[in-house]
């Protein structure tokens, strides 16, 4: 699995990072059903020992479930992992979800992720999304000093905007962008990818497959747990799903005349229209891991990326 060095932490990540929401369906908040302890256990040490070192999560999803697993079952690998988490989507006692980047809230999500993933320091933490009623640099104040406190090792934007990007560099660097790059969209362009590219930010993507879509896994159809969020959550029931499996079953006409299936399709088109360092996946088994990691193996050429955008697209 080739790997891209992180500059901050002089560390080769996976090109697979692994999406954290995938832990913790039963927890509530963001998650895409359920999982039981012992699968979470074997996922996590499996997707190190098969050459995952790259693991992305958040407070939100599973209400914190997601990190106390990581932190449980990662432990004994810590210095050899690479591990993100993230302020701003907080919640109240009765789960109402809140989007705050204020002082007071980044001071108290960063403190409690800590706590949950039983670690000293995180290697990256992230602002998860905009605020308009703050301005970043107040959260980035916070994160600077938390970075000179040791508390934490490199400060990333996750879903940012140009404006944003500008005024975090004005208080410190910023070492990782995180944005939704796939088929269907991608975040990190125009303005904002000339600003990455000056400063030497690295990108990665999330939504990869679009929550199954990308992977023709999803119908009209289709019924989710309860603890899936895509059974009650508004941005999925908002999207325009019928364009979207449309699109995927053209896709799926081209890639008929090639020797590549979606998921290769799917990892190459992102890694090569966005130049990321690494994809967020949120698989959910290891036979998924493993299917995963031999695409990478057999990504398409340029040329056939271009001419399948292409013909779909027409």
């Amino acid at each position: 699995m080739k790997t891209r060095e992180f500059k901050p932490l002089n560390i080769n990540l996976s090109k697979i990072c692994f999406g954290g929401a995938s832990l913790s369906g039963e927890g509530g908040g963001y998650g895409f059903g359920n999982m039981s302890e012992s699968e979470a256990e074997k996922l996590l040490i499996q997707s190190f020992e098969k050459g995952i070192n790259f693991f992305d999560t958040a407070p939100i999803y599973g209400f914190g479930l997601s990190e106390i697993r990581i932190g449980k079952y990662l432990k004994q690998v810590r210095e050899k992992i690479v591990v993100i988490s993230k302020s701003g989507v907080n919640w109240h006692e009765n789960k109402r979800v809140d989007m705050s980047n204020s002082q007071t809230v980044t001071e108290k999500m960063l403190s409690e992720s800590l706590k949950r993933l039983n670690f000293d320091y995180i290697d990256c933490y992230m602002i998860h999304w905009p605020d308009s009623r703050t301005d970043i640099r107040i959260p980035m104040e916070v994160l600077s000093q938390a970075k000179k406190a040791g508390k934490i090792r490199s400060i990333g934007l996750c879903n940012t905007n140009l404006d944003d990007l500008q005024k975090a560099l004005e208080i410190d660097s910023i070492d990782l962008v995180q944005s939704e790059v796939n088929f269907f969209q991608n975040a990190i362009n125009g303005e904002l990818k000339s600003l990455i590219q000056k400063n030497s930010i690295s990108c990665m993507g999330w939504g990869t497959f679009d929550k199954g879509i990308l992977l023709d896994k999803v119908t009209k159809e289709r019924k989710y747990e309860k603890c899936d969020a895509r059974s009650s959550a508004p941005w999925w029931k908002q999207q325009d799903l019928d364009k979207k499996l449309n699109i995927v079953k053209k896709l799926k006409q081209e890639l008929q005349t090639t020797k590549h299936n979606l998921i290769e399709f799917n990892l190459g088109y992102n890694f090569s229209e966005a130049n990321l360092m690494s994809c967020a996946v949120g698989y959910k088994s290891v036979e998924q891991l493993d299917v995963i990691i031999c695409a990478l193996d057999n990504l398409p050429s340029s040329e056939t990326l271009a001419r399948i955008k292409k013909n779909v697209n027409s």
